[in-house]
């Protein structure tokens, strides 16, 4: 069996530590998967909150609903938090200009 170099073990772990996405919102977290109210609770009404389209579930039988919500600046981050449904489905980041 062939070892494998450290090099591409590090960038494996990387690359799914990068998949893993929380925000704070004082001293409470906010991750992915978390109910629409749980992040209602920890982080208050969001700066914006648009319907941006809708999707099917995975057998294709109820129709979900996509919201953003933007929270900040903080610390000159914008955090765009997209639902599906009720549940936070990705949290991305984007700097302010």
């Amino acid at each position: 069996m062939k070892a494998i170099p450290l090099s591409l073990t590090l960038l494996a772990g990387l690359l799914m530590a990068s998949q893993a996405h929380a925000m704070r919102c004082g001293s409470k977290l906010v991750n992915e998967g978390d109910l629409a109210f749980e992040v209602l609770e920890r982080c208050g009404e969001p700066k914006s909150r648009d319907i941006v389209g809708y999707t099917l579930s995975y057998d294709q039988r109820r129709e979900f609903k996509i919201e953003e919500w933007v929270y900040g600046p903080k610390s000159g981050v914008y955090y765009i938090l997209n639902f599906e449904g009720t549940r936070l489905h990705r949290i991305e980041t984007r700097r302010k200009q």
